[in-house]
């Protein structure tokens, strides 16, 4: 079911006509101010980031947003934004939301962590990453009163569900968007349990992170999580231009992924509705 958009909904549509983790191939939209933090964690982590900054005063509250499995950089290199997340970066700042992307990958020295098993910095590790962002975030003098959203990709998805497990702590993260996240482990781990209102944005056709398993998992808990899944629709859906491509993991599996542009509008509006509404 679609509902009806709210204005940042047709903002959206207006910026966009018509990312896979890892397929820098269009040109990306740009935030209107761009600056690298860093962020102390309690185990004595830098946790280093990237803000963007709407142009005027944020009228909207923080968001953090959560790379995929293909990180930032490496610590020895400048952090950067991959070109979907510069996308999303560029739409959410234009809409009032200045937004965090918190790096946990280099800021550890780590590489990427697609198809590695047992990466070090897991759905897990990056929880307490988020929740210092989101802490971070909505004590600056800039940052407009409320909790903070959140928005990640594939593994940034996944580490989405497992940043609003309960127990929450109280006020600091409002809602949350995962897309194409990996559902098949957070919905084994025992008492998992949504804290805050999520959306699961899914692609039909993806066979990197397959949709049944987060649609059983929306299904557990229908008065906290909706799910949209968008037949057809592969891995990175809503990377901006990213042309359909398959790769092997380094664990073997072949997976595909590329842009779908009707997918691609439809989930930016139903983002757009989601961050915008009550």
């Amino acid at each position: 079911m679609r509902h009806a958009l709210c204005l940042p909904a047709l903002l959206l549509l207006l910026l966009f006509g018509c990312a896979a983790d890892d397929a820098p191939t269009a040109t990306a939209r740009q935030p209107a101010r761009r600056e690298a933090v860093v962020i102390p964690l309690e185990d004595g982590t830098q946790l280093r980031a990237v803000l963007a900054l709407p142009a005027g005063a944020p009228t909207r509250p923080p968001i953090i947003a959560l790379h995929g499995c293909a990180g930032l950089g490496r610590a020895e290199r400048p952090i950067r934004l991959p070109l979907r997340e510069a996308d999303w970066a560029a739409v959410l700042t234009e809409a009032g939301h200045p937004v965090l992307f918190p790096d946990s990958f280099g800021s550890r020295g780590l590489g990427q962590a697609c198809g590695v098993r047992g990466f070090p910095a897991g759905p897990r590790v990056r929880r307490g990453d988020v929740h210092a962002a989101a802490a971070w975030a909505r004590s600056q003098a800039w940052a407009p009163s409320g909790p903070a959203g959140l928005i990640g990709w594939s593994h940034g998805g996944s580490t989405v569900l497992t940043a609003i497990a309960e127990p929450l702590p109280a006020g600091l993260i409002g809602k949350a968007v995962a897309y194409y996240p990996g559902c098949s482990e957070v919905g084994q781990t025992a008492g998992w349990r949504p804290g805050v209102p999520a959306l699961l944005l899914l692609g039909g056709a993806d066979d990197w992170t397959p949709a049944h398993f987060c649609q059983a998992l929306a299904a557990r808990f229908p008065e906290r999580l909706r799910q949209i899944t968008y037949s057809g629709a592969r891995h990175g859906f809503d990377g901006p231009a990213t042309p359909q491509t398959t790769r092997t993991l380094p664990d073997g599996r072949m997976v595909s992924m590329g842009s779908d542009p009707a997918a691609r509008r439809a989930s930016m509006a139903e983002v757009a509705g989601f961050f915008g509404g009550p």
